[in-house]
């Protein structure tokens, strides 16, 4: 009964975010290269320094985009959209694997990686990150005083650097009568197979302590899911309005305890907001964890389980949580 109300929870949220479009002006979103076709078939805090003229005399590269197609997988077809960094020849950066939400999920592989980088935004948090103070009209006024004033504190003090962010599509993996142990199949290809192809082909630190995942609402479930069954391939683990019911928290202790017992440097967050639909379920699982000792941060903020949540705070706190978290950096706002 249960998994039918969050099925339920989930499809009216992607029904509502189907309605939703992205900006009309198109300059935030890098041009999409050309495919290329994948054949078928991992320390933190080393990264150098955000670029400069003074730190390094070499010419800057520009931000770019690559698409990856795999037409097989043990989930089927999937693409992948990764976002580079402007960056010099010599720099290295930590990787975050972003998943979308169910919403996109329903739009096929090849709209559905797009998510973060169209629908929910993506290019434009990086671009106010690198040029602060972030203001309200940024997180679509979806902020308190209080922690945007912090937020941009912590970006005073230390600039954003920069990430690569991979954006894989993310397959519905609710269905099912074994929700949990149907993201495995997913899990084994993206640590096994995409995550060293990002070693070798982008300029990434390719450490597990500097590989971050995270992902908004199916993809926060996948995330989590994902990073505690591999918690050896990451250095931290967060989710954005996770789609979990309170049921499932005994499982997901369960899960965390043997996660950072196999890898006791993980860092762990749970993030929600006073207007998600898994507030609740959120909450009883911080909780439990907190009973069981388990190192967490968990994050209560403002905002609605919907695309304006995605395109304000959620980007934000994504983006800067990891790269501050994946250089070995404590996170922006540390937990009270």
């Amino acid at each position: 009964m249960r998994r039918s109300i969050l099925l339920a929870a989930l499809l009216q949220v992607a029904c509502d975010g189907c309605g939703h479009s992205p900006p009309a002006a198109t300059t935030d979103v890098p041009a999409r290269p050309s495919v290329t076709r994948a054949p078928s078939a991992a320390p933190r805090g080393s990264a150098p320094a955000a670029p400069s003229a003074s730190a390094d005399p070499g010419p800057l590269l520009p931000a770019k985009e690559l698409t990856w197609v795999y037409d097989t997988t043990p989930t089927g077809p999937i693409q992948v959209v990764i976002s580079l960094p402007v960056r010099r020849e010599s720099q290295r950066f930590p990787v975050l694997v972003a998943l979308h939400g169910r919403g996109e999920a329903f739009k096929g592989p090849a709209r559905g990686a797009r998510g973060w980088i169209d629908d929910y935004w993506l290019p434009k948090a990086i671009e106010r990150l690198h040029e602060p103070p972030l203001t309200k009209k940024d997180f679509l006024d979806i902020v308190d005083e209080a922690r945007l004033a912090k937020l941009n504190a912590s970006l005073e003090k230390e600039p954003y650097h920069g990430l690569i962010v991979v954006c894989p599509y993310t397959p519905d993996v609710l269905a099912g009568d074994k929700p949990f142990s149907a993201v495995t199949p997913f899990a084994t290809w993206l640590v096994e197979e995409l995550l060293p192809r990002v070693k070798r082909e982008t300029p990434a630190i390719g450490k597990p302590e500097a590989t971050g995942i995270d992902g908004v609402s199916l993809g926060g479930r996948v995330s989590l899911l994902t990073g505690l069954e591999r918690p050896e391939a990451f250095g931290d683990v967060a989710t954005l309005q996770a789609a979990f019911d309170s049921e499932d928290a005994p499982e997901l202790t369960r899960r965390a305890r043997a996660a950072t017992t196999r890898n006791p440097k993980l860092e762990l967050r749970l993030l929600t907001s006073d207007g998600d639909f898994f507030l609740r379920a959120t909450r009883t699982i911080s909780k439990a964890w907190t009973d069981a000792g388990i190192a967490h941060q968990f994050v209560e903020i403002p905002g609605p389980h919907d695309y304006p949540f995605n395109r304000g705070p959620g980007a934000y706190e994504m983006l800067l949580f990891h790269d501050r978290v994946l250089r070995g950096e404590p996170p922006p706002i540390p937990q009270p």
